[in-house]
């Protein structure tokens, strides 16, 4: 109930507005209208629906984590056909991105969803580092794939502490020349964005249309091009992670590669 007045003594009073002109209210508060605020109930979903949105994002962050452990696994599939081939050419795959993804999709989307699920528990409570549960889900992908996903996170974070040292320093070179790669290609195409919409670029300048305000396509060119960036450094990222785990262990790359991971050592 909206009164018109102060004087109304049924203010914000719960109210039907097929019935309110047959109540008392009309009389009593003269001018008063029974105005809709909001849904309101004693179902089962009204008294859960806290949980339920809970349950909601609980799923998404599940939806989300399986859609990207996917995408991990294939790159690191069919990275992994190169550097574990014993005779190159002849046995990496014809289509090793599409035979990566097959087989994950074949034999290992239990693990990747099992995987994902404590991820989306992690990311819920906030309690587990995310990261940390990130990195051994990357380890344990291609190299373990015949056993269990415990047992394969078992030794993947092994064998992140027996080489947490040379992981984290070629990792954190590696994101931070990606970082200033990905700064690079945004702010190229930002300058020649600011150049193409303040005409100062004779050879397309009958191209550019009139705009009252610049810096909305300028912001959002910027923005869009570090995202595009970033999913190809993503793809690289993954590369470069795969083999400065295994330098401990024998692997069948090629012989300079081998000989810049012992000079690392």
């Amino acid at each position: 109930v909206i009164p018109a007045n102060d004087t109304c003594m049924y203010p914000n009073l719960t109210c039907s507005p097929k019935t309110f002109n047959r109540t008392n209210i009309t009389k009593v508060c003269p001018g008063s209208q029974c105005m809709f605020a909001f849904c309101s109930g004693e179902s089962v979903y009204h008294r859960y629906i806290l949980v339920l949105h809970l349950y909601n994002l609980f799923v998404f962050f599940w939806l989300v984590n399986i859609i990207t452990a996917l995408g991990q696994y294939t790159l690191a599939g069919a990275f992994a056909s190169y550097y574990w081939a014993r005779k190159k050419p002849n046995d990496i795959p014809a289509f090793p991105v599409c035979s990566s993804f097959i087989q994950a999709l074949r034999y290992h989307t239990g693990s990747l969803a099992f995987g994902s699920l404590i991820v989306a528990v992690a990311q819920i409570i906030q309690i587990v580092p995310t990261k940390y549960l990130d990195m051994i889900l990357k380890g344990s992908i291609k190299p373990f794939s015949r056993f269990n996903f415990c047992a394969s996170s078992k030794d993947s974070f092994l064998l992140l502490m027996r080489n947490v040292i040379r992981m984290s320093v070629l990792d954190k070179v590696t994101h931070f020349l990606f970082f200033l790669g990905k700064l690079l290609i945004s702010g190229s195409i930002g300058v020649l964005a600011f150049f193409f919409f303040t005409y100062k670029l004779p050879v397309i300048q009958e191209e550019v249309p009139s705009l009252n305000y610049i810096w909305v396509p300028l912001v959002t060119g910027i923005v869009v091009s570090y995202m595009i960036a970033q999913g190809f450094c993503d793809v690289y990222s993954m590369c470069v992670d795969r083999p400065q785990m295994w330098a401990d262990k024998p692997c069948f790359t090629p012989f300079h590669s081998l000989r810049t991971w012992k000079n690392f050592n």
